[in-house]
């Protein structure tokens, strides 16, 4: 899965009054991002449609209880504008709730997944056209790119996604959307990648047979 950060701050994040409803953007469009991504008007229509909303988290922890629900989510020009309530009697909620009003947290992360068909590559990343899924969207306390480890609890499994990969390029996009590594990590994985089968033109000699074994080095590294 993959994840990107947003500053709630400068998109017009609030907390209305005492109560616990809540508003703000989770994702703005025609953007550059710092994955080089630019995410389009209409991105999240089909996953919204179908999935319905996304969980609620404090940092991404699928495995707590969530801190509250989305109600409502609009696509305008600017954005995904996501309208959520916090949960009464959650210590955690109103925790979190307090710290957004004090602006000790002020940044939000969508944890997303992509397939081949949703984007176009560019020069410096991928216009993203449509999301597979939206899982979750969390309040967070580090608007900065991680190197994390596969969500078991809300992704599917490598042996779902490796048949899509074909090429080095492939690989890299596998390792930030299936497994949630950040740009980073997966560009440096994907170099390894490369200097252990001895790879000089990767997109044309790197066939979709050796994915398996790729990706059994690549966990053994990352370990």
């Amino acid at each position: 899965m993959e994840r990107k950060l947003l500053a709630l701050a400068a998109v017009q994040f609030k907390v209305e009054g005492e109560g616990n409803t809540f508003q703000g953007y989770a994702s703005t469009f025609g953007n550059v991002d710092s994955y080089g991504d630019t995410i389009v008007k209409g991105a999240y229509a089909e996953t919204l449609k179908v999935n319905g909303m996304p969980k609620m988290f404090f940092n991404h922890d699928a495995y707590a209880v969530p801190i509250g629900k989305w109600t409502k989510a609009v696509e305008d020009d600017y954005g995904l504008l996501l309208t959520g309530e916090f949960t009464p009697g959650n210590q955690l909620a109103d925790e979190v709730r307090a710290a957004l009003k004090h602006g000790t947290l002020d940044s939000m992360s969508i944890g997303y997944s992509l397939t081949k068909g949703d984007y176009d590559e560019t020069a410096g990343g991928r216009t993203i056209k449509k999301v597979t899924r939206l899982a979750e969207t969390s309040i967070v306390t580090f608007p900065a790119d991680k190197f994390a480890r596969v969500d078991q609890a809300s992704v599917k499994s490598f042996a779902d996604e490796i048949a899509l990969v074909e090429t080095i390029r492939d690989f890299e996009y596998f390792l930030r959307d299936a497994g949630g590594f950040s740009k980073g990590a997966a560009q440096a994985l994907t170099a390894r990648a490369k200097n252990l089968f001895g790879v000089r033109d990767a997109a044309a000699q790197v066939e979709a047979k050796h994915a398996d074994e790729i990706l059994k080095r690549i966990q053994r590294l990352a370990a």
